[in-house]
């Protein structure tokens, strides 16, 4: 009976995370997950800083509305949109994004 309860507990805590995490789109601006909206290079835009940390290790991510968020997808096409304003359609959970699409926001 208890064995059940507890699967029965499980399957609808994976259903009510699964309902969480659809897709949504966030605006904000590409920066990396170490210097978030503050760069730290103090001669660098903040494309060539937001560059330059993701080859040391730091994640691509994604500053909206004064969250940081960590972006996952093709760091390709995430790295041509580096210190620029753009809108992301994607998986959200918790703060982590995983990119569908990112496109050049609209002014």
């Amino acid at each position: 009976m208890q064995i059940k309860f507890v699967a029965t507990i499980a399957t609808l805590t994976l259903a009510a995370a699964t309902l969480f995490a659809q897709a949504q789109t966030v605006t904000g601006t590409v920066t990396d997950a170490m210097c978030g909206a503050h760069h730290m290079m103090k001669d660098a835009t903040p494309a060539q800083c937001t560059r330059e940390c993701v080859k040391q290790g730091s994640d691509f991510a994604l500053v909206s509305k004064g969250k940081v968020y960590t972006l996952k997808g093709d760091k390709v096409q995430l790295d041509k949109f580096a210190g620029q304003n753009v809108t992301v359609k994607g998986t959200v959970a918790g703060s982590t994004v995983t990119v569908e699409s990112i496109a050049a926001a609209k002014q």
